[in-house]
């Protein structure tokens, strides 16, 4: 009877050693923590604080890390006004958001292939119903969803621009 309490006990203690040691997978934002975008955007839909393991390599610590589905256009609207009035480029390293600020920048990794770009926000959209990221043709291409049209990434919010309306050129 003591060995079969023990093993549970020692189960018990290892579950709850690993849940510490383990993040999880869709942890939220600390309260404490003053985030950098404004209020009712979709980064409180699904927020994960970022781990230090991004601190030891060379790439930008993200502000913010979350999950979304993405799609990219092209063609249609190449050469057309963004929100920050320069024209649009499919073939430029930029994306539409609808809440992000304008001049944000942001890492796509494609969890799929492990591919991953880093884009200007410099548009907004998409306007279609389950979808929270546009990318340019370039990127869908980059990242290898160009022939699907749709994927789902994780965003890592790296920059947001110090004034509202400070956009920074490709």
């Amino acid at each position: 009877m003591r060995a079969k309490a023990f093993v549970v006990l020692e189960s018990l203690f290892l579950g709850v050693g690993l849940l510490v040691l383990i993040p999880s997978v869709n942890p939220t934002v600390p309260a404490s923590t003053s985030a950098p975008y404004p209020s009712g955007t979709s980064l409180q839909n699904n927020p994960v604080p970022s781990t230090s393991a991004h601190s030891r390599t060379s790439q930008p610590r993200p502000l913010a890390i979350w999950q979304c589905t993405t799609s990219w256009y092209g063609e249609d609207f190449d050469g057309h006004a963004t929100a920050t009035g320069e024209p649009y480029d499919m073939y430029a390293t930029t994306a539409a958001h609808p809440t992000l600020p304008l001049g944000s920048i942001v890492r796509i990794v494609n969890p799929r292939n492990h591919r991953s770009q880093v884009v200007r926000i410099n548009d907004r959209g998409p306007y279609v119903e389950g979808r929270e990221l546009d990318v340019s043709y370039e990127v869908a291409r980059r990242l290898g969803f160009d022939e699907s049209g749709l994927a789902k990434v994780r965003l890592e919010l790296l920059e947001v621009p110090s004034r509202p309306g400070q956009v920074r050129p490709d």
